[in-house]
């Protein structure tokens, strides 16, 4: 994949969230409510055959006993069809879907290899994002990366997706549309697309192939004020974010505009990593779990950015996102401009069973450097501005994107007046 500066409006993902729920079909949905992950591969449980359980127990002879009345009642009675698979895997989904928690669920093994390629960044697909138009009821690609296999095979940006292998699948939810176009690499999908100005249908065949997930886009605004935008912390984020900052510094940055607009989170370890090439020596980030053990997370300060920095944020702004844009906060090393973050800090943790399957759970709370757990609250920019979608519908004009640039402009006429003093 080139890495080379984008010069895309970086604020169309914000936009499109308030009309089409974007996702990649690069092999996997967009969660709305990403998880932030201490670990990839935290721990792994082995599965052991239980004959009874307490009382105290959720398996116990009580529970296996209705369990077995509950399967003959449907083996005997149910119109349709069933498996013994889904059904236990319905039942494991059903025990922490009872927790209560958004964040807390079970994953199949094959729902656990699409989160590990999510959090890598890594998919198998044909690299196009997809949404679903709700007036149509139909999945409507809404972009094409540049240099995938869905640019080169003629799919366009606005085509609706009638037919997958023949199959319709207007009607169907987001996610089962998306498991129909991902893939094996190497393999073939075959798309019927509805285009605008063609009266039959488009009839195209794309190869799946290994897509890295373009995480970090920037470019050099005018005087020499460097942009560069997170999307989300995968882990490809690092090496992106680490390519793209050293090139704007090439460019003789002047001042930075870090936008974290409506990215959702990702990995713990993504972000910490991303946050020692910013921030000063100290605290990153702390953690608490139920019995208090504290974990924290540190920079040495070896590379403290040295020009003004603003960091535009919005109610989408959540989880890892949060942390970096706490960090700053807190650390006074720049401006937060904007709305107020979503309020997600809770960290999850990803834990595997012997048999594939694996459990996420939430595990601990996180603290911004100060000691603020900004869980269901989130954090208050420096600078409140609302996002002004109407005149950027109109006439592409970003309103935060342009205070940003005025706020380190401002600032490097301060420096300057005081050099001369």
């Amino acid at each position: 994949m080139e890495h080379e500066v984008q010069n895309n409006k970086p604020f169309w993902r914000g936009v499109l969230a308030g009309l089409v729920m974007a996702v990649a079909i690069t092999g996997v949905a967009f969660v709305v409510n990403r998880s932030l992950n201490a670990d990839s591969a935290i721990s792994t449980k082995t599965l052991a055959t239980t004959e009874n359980g307490s009382e105290e127990s959720v398996v116990n002879s009580k529970t296996m006993q209705k369990m077995q009345i509950l399967q003959d009642t449907i083996d005997g009675y149910y119109l349709d069809g069933t498996d013994t698979t889904t059904l236990q895997d319905g039942a494991y989904h059903g025990m922490i879907d009872a927790l209560g928690d958004p964040y807390s669920t079970y994953y199949s093994a094959e729902e656990l290899e699409d989160i590990k390629q999510q959090t890598e960044g890594i998919y198998y697909g044909i690299g196009a994002y997809i949404g679903m138009d709700m007036d149509v009821g139909m999945a409507r690609i809404s972009k094409v990366m540049e240099g995938s296999p869905a640019e080169a095979d003629g799919v366009l940006a606005g085509d609706y997706i009638y037919k997958v292998e023949d199959e319709y699948v207007k009607g169907l939810t987001l996610e089962e549309v998306i498991s129909k176009v991902k893939g094996p690499e190497g393999t073939t999908v075959k798309l019927t697309m509805l285009r605008e100005n063609e009266t039959d249908p488009v009839e195209v065949e794309v190869t799946r192939q290994k897509i890295e997930s373009p995480t970090v886009t920037h470019k050099t605004l005018d005087g020499g004020i460097s942009y560069i935008q997170i999307t989300e912390f995968d882990d490809v984020t690092i090496d992106q974010f680490t390519e793209a900052f050293a090139m704007e510094k090439e460019t003789g940055m002047k001042g930075l505009i870090l936008d974290l607009r409506d990215n959702l989170g990702g990995n713990l370890a993504t972000v910490n990593e991303i946050a020692r090439q910013i921030l000063p020596k100290g605290l990153i980030v702390y953690t608490e779990d139920k019995d208090g053990n504290r974990e924290e997370y540190t920079c040495d300060g070896s590379r403290e950015i040295q020009v003004p920095l603003v960091v535009l944020v919005n109610g989408n702004s959540a989880s890892a996102s949060e942390i970096l844009a706490g960090a700053i906060k807190d650390y006074k090393i720049g401006t937060l401009l904007g709305t107020t973050t979503f309020g997600k800090g809770i960290v999850q943790r990803i834990i595997a069973l012997s048999d594939g399957s694996a459990v996420k759970l939430t595990v601990s709370k996180y603290y911004t450097p100060s000691g603020v757990c900004i869980h269901k609250v989130g954090i208050e920019p420096d600078e409140e501005l609302k996002f002004d979608v109407e005149t950027y519908l109109k006439n592409g004009r970003d309103n935060q994107l342009i205070r940003a640039q005025e706020i380190i402009k401002e600032s490097l006429t301060q420096k300057e007046t005081e050099n001369k003093q």
